[in-house]
């Protein structure tokens, strides 16, 4: 089963799911699609649309996921990451009326520099990344976390 999250945020990301479903009608997705899809009004026959999810919920369908699609949403993608899932991420882009900036962009780039994730920040090329990740063998996220407690109490300590 592939999931696909847009997250909860107030704002449409109508692409991504137009995406999705012209991936799974060219063949790239060959599996049950069940999406999450927030406030996002969307129709489809390919894909099982599902509107706000509890958490556990939400847990569920990540932990059995063999893919993950999302928005470049920090939680979503460590989500996916924390269950040891390949995760492809789109940003929302304020050109589009997504978002207000365009720091999503930023933090996939991030991740994908990294090799946790795959990037799909041209959504015309979804397909190719889904056919990617059949290959992708993600490195496991590592916490950057005591380098910046360590920064932050070496800063006190000297000033």
């Amino acid at each position: 089963m592939v999931f696909v999250t847009v997250g909860t945020q107030d704002k449409q990301f109508l692409r991504l799911l137009q995406a999705v479903d012209k991936a799974i009608e060219d063949g790239f997705i060959n599996e049950e699609v069940i999406v999450q899809a927030g406030c996002n009004e969307y129709e489809s026959k390919n894909m099982k649309i599902l509107k706000m999810l509890s958490q556990q919920e939400f847990e569920k369908y990540i932990n059995d996921c063999s893919l993950l699609i999302t928005h470049g949403g920090v939680g979503s993608i460590m989500s996916g990451l924390k269950a040891g899932k390949k995760v492809i991420a789109a940003a929302r882009l304020a050109k589009y009326h997504e978002a207000e900036r365009d720091h999503q962009e930023e933090i996939i780039k991030k991740f994908e520099n990294d090799g946790n994730i795959l990037g799909a920040l041209d959504l015309d090329n979804l397909g190719e990344v889904i056919e990617k990740s059949k290959t992708f063998e993600p490195k496991p996220y590592v916490s950057n976390t005591a380098n910046m407690v360590k920064l932050i109490e070496d800063f006190i300590e000297n000033n």
